[in-house]
């Protein structure tokens, strides 16, 4: 008898992750209704024991730096566990990089936030995926180098190896900007630039964190005669040759532990220059604010994971004579939760819709998605940590276990917030972006104010968070709550014009009027429980779900 496992919690696989409402709603109102088959393939493949194994083995074998060969001579080669390649198949043969591009359907970018969200299964190979669909738009400040590089960006087929880039199938871009003393003050870059007779340069200098340095080229920084300039950096040079980007090591993070991030040196290094000479930032902005984006999605969908795994648990957990899921302070925790992450949901894909419409050339659409992206990638990427430690007690000694997959989710969710501006960076960002291009914050109040009269809550938070806006005195001291209160209100608005009236109804009393405590699971009484987590429960891939 001390050997029989009674009242355990049935694996969460064999589900669709895509079997979301919001997801899908969302994906058909922001024009990419045509992609809900390829969505919902995904998502049964995310939802597969197999996948879960993947994610499992990939951060449990970490990538592994090698900088010689058995020779002595220098190679500066990353191995990877072949969970890491298989996931990367997935993710690229699917399009998850910088397939939306070429692809000339509207709402393509829709579709592709869509799938980034499901396919969450390893935050870590995410990010050469976010990174290559990033560089495009950068790249193409370079007609040229746009023409050669793009389709092969785009191509749907994983070619991993170090090659000279324009002999291989298909391509993978990487970001690298911080130098040795890190942080966000690109403009404090050191790198050299010297110019070439042939029209190329050489790049000296050091790079303090290189996300993915296996990947083929790299758009980076670096001090050029006219000042700080973007450039593209090849790992293998035309002939064959190794450009000189020496891996001096490998970071040893908190998180995102299957994900290679690398210090690098480069010892004349050649490069290509992306842009004009010292419009560098102007450049590369384009790129950090693709990447934003993905912080957003990731963000949205990592809590999407927590309250699925949560509500999981606590449908097939039994105590104190029930299952947990019907114990009323348990189910006031569980719709918090569920509120937080349809609220980041519902807020990713008009943003993805703006980003969509902005690529082919929506003014209203730009301006919205300028101060709608900033605000929401901070607010959305602070709640996800306490919303992970949140989900992972739901499960308790259960949910700290390396095995139930939440210590490694609860891992992952600062890095959001950190990647592409911290905080204080994305609040100051939302302020310049006020201050130099007005036309963002009255496209921002037309989107909030589009669901004016749909609440009174709503509209009393506009009202308030404009009173806020005049008073410049301090504006700066008071970023990051302007910043909160912009987030909430558009969240807010986007809830009471297309959410489940249940969820519009409990975020705009609690995160808008304020009938909340300081912890998740403090919603009032008369919140509709049933309905906010019923649209939580996961459902096996054939059908309804159900208690074990």
């Amino acid at each position: 008898m001390t050997h029989e496992v009674v009242n355990q919690v049935p694996p969460l696989a064999g589900h669709d992750v895509s079997d979301d409402a919001v997801l899908l709603d969302g994906l058909a109102r922001e024009g990419a209704g045509w992609a809900e088959a390829e969505v919902r393939e995904l998502g049964r493949l995310a939802g597969a024991g197999r996948a879960q194994e993947l994610g499992r083995l990939a951060n449990e074998h970490p990538p592994v730096l090698r900088t010689h060969d058995r020779y002595g001579n220098r190679v500066d080669e990353v191995e990877f566990h072949p969970a890491w390649h298989e996931l990367m198949t997935v993710a690229v043969t699917h399009g998850l990089h910088g397939s939306a591009w070429t692809d000339p359907r509207e709402g393509a970018h829709v579709a592709r936030a869509a799938k980034f969200y499901t396919w969450r299964v390893d935050a870590g190979h995410g990010c050469p995926v976010s990174m290559t669909y990033a560089a495009v738009p950068a790249l193409r400040r370079s007609p040229e180098l746009a023409a050669q590089y793009e389709p092969l960006l785009a191509r749907r087929e994983y070619d991993f190896g170090l090659r000279a880039p324009l002999t291989k199938n298909a391509l993978l871009a990487g970001m690298s900007m911080t130098e040795k003393q890190g942080g966000s003050d690109v403009r404090a870059n050191s790198t050299q630039a010297a110019p070439q007779p042939d029209g190329m340069y050489r790049l000296t200098g050091h790079k303090w964190f290189t996300s993915a340095p296996m990947c083929d080229v790299f758009l980076t920084l670096a001090q050029a005669p006219e000042g700080l300039t973007c450039f593209l950096v090849p790992r293998v040079l035309p002939d064959g040759a190794l450009n000189p980007l020496r891996l001096m090591r490998l970071k040893d993070k908190l998180g995102n532990r299957s994900n290679a991030s690398a210090e690098v040196e480069y010892e004349n290094a050649v490069a290509w220059r992306v842009g004009d000479e010292g419009r560098g930032v102007r450049t590369i902005i384009e790129m950090v604010n693709m990447t934003r984006l993905d912080c957003v999605i990731g963000a949205a969908s990592g809590m999407r994971h927590g309250v699925t795994a949560a509500v999981h648990h606590a449908a097939h957990r039994r105590a104190f004579g029930g299952y947990l899921i019907d114990q009323p302070l348990m189910r006031n925790v569980l719709a918090d939760l569920a509120i937080e992450s349809e609220a980041a949901t519902i807020t990713m894909l008009r943003l993805a819709g703006a980003t969509d419409r902005s690529v082919r050339g929506d003014e209203a659409e730009t301006a919205f998605k300028r101060l709608g992206l900033a605000a929401s990638k901070y607010w959305i990427c602070k709640r996800w940590p306490g919303h992970a430690a949140e989900a992972l007690e739901c499960l308790g000694g259960n949910g700290y276990v390396e095995e139930s997959g939440m210590p490694r989710l609860f891992r992952e969710s600062p890095l959001n917030s950190i990647w592409e501006g911290s905080g204080n960076v994305a609040a100051l960002d939302v302020l310049r972006a006020m201050a130099k291009e007005p036309q963002t914050v009255e496209a921002l109040f037309a989107e909030i104010e589009a669901a004016s009269g749909g609440d009174a809550r709503l509209d009393a938070a506009v009202r308030d968070v404009k009173d806020t806006l005049a008073d410049t005195a301090t504006i700066e001291l008071r970023a990051r709550r302007i910043v909160e209160r912009l987030a909430l209100t558009l969240q807010g608005s986007l809830l009471v014009r297309y959410g489940h009236p249940a969820v519009a109804d409990a975020f705009c009393a609690t995160r808008l009027a304020g009938d909340h405590g300081r912890a998740f699971g403090t919603l009032p009484a008369g919140v509709d429980f049933g309905a906010v987590i019923e649209r939580a429960i996961p459902k096996p891939s054939g059908g309804a779900g159900g208690r074990g």
